[in-house]
């Protein structure tokens, strides 16, 4: 086979997976967790191969008309170099661990096989994107990502929060869309042509006669796709899907596709001086506010949800300094610490029964319940935290190296004022993610209080995924930085001196003061009396999951979501409440960007629409029935002289005679 076959087969055996799934999943259900398992794992070995071949050498390229378009064409192609050959094997990686990961975490589900099976489509669509050689074709994965990542979300569609958070991640994300699509077609009305070769051949040869313009509209797409500031606030609420389906949005799907999508164009984005500086302030914003939200979160997801913002905002930071090497890279460490937070914080959830950290303080001994989850999401708490030597250290030293080089002159792929920005912004970033990652696992698993509530075991095929994903967390960076400049474009991602001691120093900061801020927060809350006691909902989940300690995981964590538990949030021991005092109210909340966006937007909308159906009932309606009143006037009158009496009818006609006659005489006396 060649290598363009084997790419080929990447994208399409997910596809046909999610199909044959979607078939088979009432007729012959014992089918369903093989098709759903095995498509990602051979897409995995496929992409693999195709790594090998490819080499980070000369790119693949193949295509083919799709139909004649007119001016400018659309083909299917592919176009395979070093960026796309890692990324596939990330979202290929991420997929089977979650497939693998949702057997047994869903198992007991009903809707599984359409979960399953979107899941898989999920998969297809991102392997689409990654390998795509045409914007159109990007452009249809992109948009099928979107369809999934609503009905994935949507998933506990019982639960109002569900229900909202799909239709808002899919209205915010077409929001963006829009643009975007206006800047492909303008991008491929100056380069003459869909392929991406040839547009950045165009861009090489100056032939992008609006490159700010352009740049723009695409950027405002990125920043739906991957939850950009202003853009970014679907992304906390859709932690109401299931967690795999988390775990596969953040790491490896939907929110990485903008970002891989800059890296592929960044020429086009280059263009544009403009567009370098918005870039950075986009990613400046979205890293600090982001970092400064999941300090005062109290769901363990909407904490890592938050993560995920700020880290995207460390790639597009690169990307605004011009290194898209260093952003890939970041998103290959990123995928795998993000994919163990996610699942990892399923099992916990699991186990206490709750997604509330407040909750989680007051349980002692949760650590002790799940040691697999414990010791694999410190592993991801470090990486995330940036601590060397786990694999985020090095991922995101190579952003800071990057934005320093910019800062200081040493290099001229973007203006300086954009070095300086994302460089600041990231050292404050830094010392905030250590500080929430510290919080995180304090909160977690330090809790004091009553026994943490005995679960069972989790199923061998959750846990044995967290071991997996613990080791490129650990060792990924570290053994990669050194060969990824082969496969990227050749620039030096070795962590520099300066940037490295700042960080690293400052996240050794952050979390120090964290502890320190705990163990005050701590000695206060051991002097307030115990929370009250549960409610009834509470007991019932405790009582059934307690029942059934082997039970579905999914059905804890849809019951976690309709009934948030006993926890006393006032009085729980929580050291983000001090460390960002009066600012906490507004963290928690996102800084209000969705009471803003309400009152700009959202009630505007609502209030055009309500003034459209009074036009259409009072105004537009009542010339209707108008009109038509005055012909049913006019039949009611005329309805009444049909009596069906023939002696009325004939005199009618005598009397209308009698009247034509006089008048004819009056007309001819008076002529």
């Amino acid at each position: 086979m060649t290598t363009t076959h084997l790419a080929v087969l990447v994208p399409l055996l997910p596809f046909l997976g999610a199909a044959a799934g979607l078939l088979l999943g009432r007729t012959a259900p014992g089918f369903v967790r093989p098709l759903a398992v095995l498509p990602p794992l051979a897409s995995l070995v496929l992409a693999a191969l195709v790594a090998v071949r490819q080499g980070g050498d000369q790119a693949v390229d193949a295509h083919t008309e799709l139909t004649p378009t007119g001016s400018v064409p659309i083909e299917l192609a592919l176009h395979i170099d070093g960026f796309a050959a890692l990324v596939a094997i990330l979202v290929a990686f991420v997929a089977a661990c979650v497939q693998i990961y949702s057997t047994g975490y869903l198992r007991d589900d009903p809707r599984y096989p359409s979960y399953a099976a979107l899941v898989s489509l999920f998969t297809s669509a991102m392997l689409l994107v990654v390998y795509s050689g045409d914007l159109i074709v990007l452009l249809v994965g992109w948009e099928v990502m979107g369809i999934c990542s609503y009905f994935l979300v949507g998933h506990y569609w019982e639960t109002p929060e569900a229900r909202a958070a799909s239709l808002k991640a899919f209205l915010v994300t077409k929001l963006g869309d829009v643009p975007f699509l206006i800047g492909l077609f303008a991008l491929a009305t100056d380069a003459g042509s869909f392929r991406i070769t040839r547009v950045l051949g165009a861009v090489a040869s100056g032939g992008l006669h609006h490159p700010t313009l352009v740049a723009l509209l695409l950027l405002a797409g990125v920043a739906g796709k991957s939850a950009q500031f202003p853009l970014h606030t679907w992304l906390p609420d859709a932690m109401a899907g299931p967690t795999p389906v988390s775990a596969l949005i953040h790491a490896a799907t939907m929110v990485a596709a903008g970002v891989y999508f800059i890296a592929r164009l960044l020429p086009v984005f280059e263009a544009s001086k403009a567009a370098m500086i918005v870039l950075a302030v986009m990613a400046a914003v979205t890293m600090a506010g982001s970092a400064l939200a999941a300090l005062a979160q109290d769901d363990i997801k909407r904490v890592l949800a938050y993560s995920t913002i700020g880290q995207l905002g460390y790639m597009t930071g690169a990307l605004a300094v011009g290194d898209r090497g260093a952003a890939v890279f970041h998103l290959l460490s990123h995928g795998a610490f993000k994919a163990l937070l996610f699942l990892a914080a399923g099992v916990i959830i699991h186990a206490a029964g709750t997604n509330s950290l407040a909750a989680m303080s007051r349980m002692h001994g949760l650590r002790d319940r799940v040691p697999d989850a414990y010791w694999t999401m410190t592993v991801a708490l470090l990486a995330l935290a940036a601590i060397p030597p786990f694999s985020g250290f090095f991922s995101k030293e190579s952003v800071l190296g990057a934005a320093e080089h910019v800062a200081t002159g040493s290099t001229g792929h973007a203006p300086g004022a954009a070095g300086w920005i994302v460089l600041v912004a990231g050292l404050l970033t830094a010392l905030l993610t250590a500080a929430y990652a510290a919080r995180l696992w304090l909160l977690a698993f330090r809790g004091r209080g009553a026994e943490a509530p005995d679960h069972g075991r989790q199923p061998l095929t959750m846990t044995v995924v967290l071991w997996v994903l613990a080791v490129p967390s650990l060792a990924f960076g570290g053994l990669a930085y050194r060969s990824l400049p082969g496969w990227f474009d050749g620039r030096d991602l070795t962590p520099t001196l300066l940037t490295s001691i700042l960080s690293t120093g400052l996240a050794v900061v952050g979390g120090l003061v964290t502890f320190g801020a705990w163990q005050r927060t701590s000695a206060l809350a051991a002097r307030v009396p115990a929370a009250p006691a549960p409610s009834f909902e509470w007991e019932h989940l405790q009582g059934e999951a307690a029942a059934h300690p082997e039970g579905d995981a999914s059905l804890v964590e849809a019951h976690a979501l309709a009934d948030h538990g006993p926890a006393d949030l006032a009085h729980a021991p929580d050291p983000g409440r001090l460390l960002l005092g009066p600012l906490h109210r507004h963290a928690a909340a996102g800084f209000h960007l969705d009471a803003v966006y309400t009152a700009l937007f959202v009630r505007p909308v609502q209030a055009g629409a309500s003034l459209v159906r009074f036009l259409d009932r009072e105004v537009v309606d009542t010339y209707v029935r108008g009109a038509a009143a005055l012909p049913r006037l006019l039949g009611a009158a005329v309805r009444r002289a049909q009596t069906g009496n023939v002696q009325t009818y004939v005199s009618a006609l005598l009397a209308g005679t009698v009247v034509l006659a006089v008048a004819v005489v009056l007309v001819a006396a008076g002529a």
